[in-house]
């Protein structure tokens, strides 16, 4: 009696707008979005440039379609950890705990290959000129940003409002750059700090960022 085969599973096989916004993500976080066509980008995934303009239209529609899939686990997190927050006494959010809320979820995105390689487009979307790219920024993250800031104003209700926003702003380079994993705290310090250790990075940032928040 001859035995049985037993079946080996198979991956799905990517579809059309998956393969084209793969590409897309490669591409634009080693080039740039200005230093990539949708040609290229056609090209990288193996379709014709038909499937590109009949399912995005455009390279700056592939980006947008590309962020909205990338950065829903970011808002959605982070949306449940600002609802799930707790009042102090004097019925106040605690500051460490709006800041965690607003960092652990983008910083969790590099526990995984896709996280890493979407955080450093982010990195360059920042650094990148052009109304296209930031109205791509804004859309996909301005709601939970201002709900964040609502937090934080009912953390700190003494803050002027333009010091918190001034140091809001502090914040998100200092986020941007943590996650972007530059290398040059390893090499000032041989080693001995790893921006890539997510957990302790997160607790420094909450601590620095807060200390920050508070100043007179």
């Amino acid at each position: 009696m001859m035995a049985r085969k037993t079946a080996v599973p198979t991956e799905p096989v990517a579809s059309t707008p998956e393969r084209i916004l793969q590409a897309a993500e490669r591409l634009f976080s080693e080039r740039g979005i200005d230093g990539v066509s949708l040609r290229e980008i056609t090209s990288a995934a193996d379709v014709n440039s038909a499937a590109a303009h009949y399912h995005f239209g455009s390279k700056y529609a592939v980006l947008e379609a590309l962020f909205a899939l990338r950065a829903r686990p970011i808002i959605e997190r982070r949306e449940e950890m600002l609802g799930q927050l707790k009042l102090d006494r004097h019925g106040r959010p605690v500051l460490e705990d709006v800041l965690r809320a607003f960092l652990q979820p983008a910083l969790d995105l590099l526990n995984s290959p896709d996280g890493v390689t979407f955080t450093l487009l982010r990195a360059r979307m920042v650094l990148e000129r052009g109304d296209v790219k930031h109205q791509v920024m804004a859309r996909t993250f301005d709601r939970t940003n201002r709900k964040t800031l609502k937090m934080l104003a009912k953390a700190l209700p003494r803050l002027p409002a333009r010091d918190l926003y001034w140091r809001f702003h502090f914040m998100l380079g200092t986020m941007v750059y943590t996650m972007a994993q530059p290398g040059r705290i390893e090499s000032v310090t041989k080693g001995q700090i790893k921006t890539s250790d997510t957990e302790s990075a997160l607790e420094q940032l909450v601590r620095f960022t807060a200390a920050g928040f508070r100043a007179a």
